[in-house]
């Protein structure tokens, strides 16, 4: 059937529904520049979502964690075998994503005949200078997007749309660390409570698309700290810095919790205890 045309648009079409809906239950990850270089956080239940992949880039991923593992163990394969065959700084996330996975993925999606991955992929580079950083966004279907100051991943495009414009109107960078993840944070929430009102809504019978026009509004801080404390009693928060001024080759560092804890506020320290 799906050798005629509009089969195929058709399947490609349900394929996109099927796939929209694995990831409403999926953690928004949120990377952002701050003054001593890139800052990715997210909150993982169960598997880790926040990687190292080579020495200034970063993974971070939502969706089904076999097929996640599956694509980090390539992107690892693919940096190290470019940094031995050629030269370190041969690596580049752009690479990685053009003549790499995102070709791969697109090629899943596409095939429907078979199973495609359900995945969304953020990847981190630091560059040399703040100017010089990337972060790219790759979509289930092998789209990718491209850009310097911030860059999200979510479940909806209601969502990301949120969590972008409050991301834009704050000015995140340069900015302290300190300050990139309250930003982050809030953002990362932003998110959340946009998944909790797209699904809500998407069960609705009737006047969802008149409820998301009006529902659009950015949550006051207080609910969305009480947001954060809700949801991480089940999860983990994840952090991790590319950071520009850290010694030896590899610039990724994972946040622990006693660093996450004298950098976060007062209000923000009970989020932890999670």
């Amino acid at each position: 059937m799906y050798e005629e045309p509009y089969r195929w648009v058709e399947a490609v079409g349900n394929r996109r529904t099927y796939l929209d809906e694995q990831f409403r239950q999926g953690s928004p990850v949120v990377a952002l520049g701050y003054d001593g270089g890139i800052l990715l956080t997210t909150a993982s239940k169960g598997t880790p979502k926040l990687y190292e992949i080579y020495d200034r880039i970063a993974l971070g991923g939502m969706g089904h964690p076999a097929d996640l593992e599956k694509l980090r163990f390539s992107l690892l394969e693919m940096a190290h075998t470019e940094g031995f065959n050629r030269s370190p700084s041969d690596v580049t996330g752009s690479r990685l994503v053009k003549y790499g996975i995102a070709p791969v993925i697109k090629q899943a999606f596409e095939e429907v005949y078979k199973a495609p991955f359900i995945v969304r992929i953020l990847l981190a580079e630091l560059g040399q200078k703040p100017e010089k950083d990337t972060l790219l966004t790759i979509n289930y279907d092998g789209t990718f997007d491209e850009r310097r100051d911030f860059a999200v991943l979510a479940a909806t495009k209601q969502a990301q749309t949120r969590m972008q414009e409050y991301l834009k109107a704050q000015a995140v960078s340069p900015c302290p660390l300190q300050q990139g993840l309250l930003l982050a944070l809030r953002a990362w929430a932003i998110g959340s409570l946009a998944h909790q009102q797209d699904s809500a809504e998407a069960s609705a019978d009737s006047g969802a698309e008149d409820r998301r026009e009006t529902a659009a509004s950015i949550p006051d801080q207080a609910a969305l700290l009480a947001h954060l404390r809700e949801v991480l009693v089940e999860r983990t928060l994840e952090c991790a810095v590319l950071e520009r001024q850290q010694a030896g080759s590899s610039k990724y560092r994972a946040l622990k919790p006693a660093e996450l804890a004298r950098v976060l506020p007062g209000d923000f320290q009970a989020l932890l205890a999670g």
